[in-house]
């Protein structure tokens, strides 16, 4: 399994993270077998949200006991100070775990968001004051939208965030506006060292209204082996990304799992022919709007 360094926590972590969005709605069962095939390919690097479902309590069994092992991520939606400490807390009881490796304020894709989270009595104070007591350790953002890059590139001039979490797939990457901005954000998280994460990798479109959804992931994915290559190809193709979060559905895991294992196989240029040449492919956030 290929593995990258977290930015200042230098951590080696393995580039595909175990996007834990995938156990909200499967049985204990399905998912002790997604964490076992993670464990077994090297994967060390568990990403969850307490707004996953049942996510967390779901990882609690296993994850407690390979806790030393692995690096755990959570994440808090909550924008006030005493919602978000209460929340971290939760996070650890079904996690069964004492500590995390890393607490994230989450979906912050907005200025208004961000406002929210680092005011006076803000999300931002109950993860230090978590950071104190010794539960967590280190300390991200995370966002989504096409004002993700901006919104976090702000977020960094506010607070030293450890890490940052967006998306980045070849489709958005295509959009200038969003390129400037990724571009811009990667480079003052260099400045700083802080780690780059991405998520939405294998993301093809939204779902099509009353179209069947194959998959629990809320936009429709790549599903073919060949598609999810070349998407992994290019993510990972950013020496300033140091890993990216799977898709929300049990059933994807291997396929991504499989792509990374293979990664270097496929070059740029093919991989840019597959992407470039897809119908349907757009970005799963609808159109761009500016923040300014």
């Amino acid at each position: 399994m290929l593995k990258r360094t977290i930015g200042r926590l230098n951590h080696e972590s393995s580039v595909v993270m175990f996007g834990a969005a995938s156990l909200g709605n499967v049985t204990q069962e399905e998912a002790d077998a997604s964490i076992s095939f993670a464990l077994q390919h090297g994967v060390n690097h568990f990403d969850t949200a307490a707004s996953y479902g049942d996510a967390e309590v779901r990882m609690g069994p296993m994850i407690s006991q390979i806790r030393k092992d692995i690096f755990l991520a959570t994440k808090t939606g909550q924008r006030t100070k005493k919602e978000a400490k209460e929340e971290i807390y939760r996070s650890l009881e079904r996690m069964r775990v004492d500590s995390v490796d890393l607490l994230q304020l989450h979906a912050v894709g907005s200025m208004e968001e961000l406002d929210r989270c680092t005011e006076k009595g803000g999300a931002l104070e109950a993860a230090l004051e978590a950071q104190a007591e010794g539960i967590v350790k280190e300390i991200g953002i995370t966002g989504h939208g096409h004002d993700a890059p901006s919104v976090h590139l702000e977020a960094l001039h506010r607070f030293p965030f450890a890490t940052v979490l967006l998306p980045l797939n070849y489709y958005m990457y295509s959009l200038p506006e969003y390129r400037e901005a990724f571009d811009a954000l990667m480079e003052e998280a260099n400045k700083q060292n802080a780690a780059i994460r991405v998520i939405k990798a294998i993301a093809k479109a939204p779902w099509g209204e009353g179209e069947k959804r194959s998959y629990a992931t809320w936009y429709e994915p790549f599903d073919q082996q060949q598609m999810i290559d070349a998407c992994v190809h290019f993510v990972l193709s950013f020496p300033g990304v140091c890993g990216f979060a799977s898709a929300g559905d049990i059933h994807l895991f291997p396929k991504i799992v499989d792509a990374v294992e293979r990664y270097g196989s496929m070059n740029g240029e093919e991989a840019e022919r597959i992407l470039g040449s897809i119908s349907g492919y757009t970005s799963i956030f609808g159109a761009p709007t500016s923040i300014a």
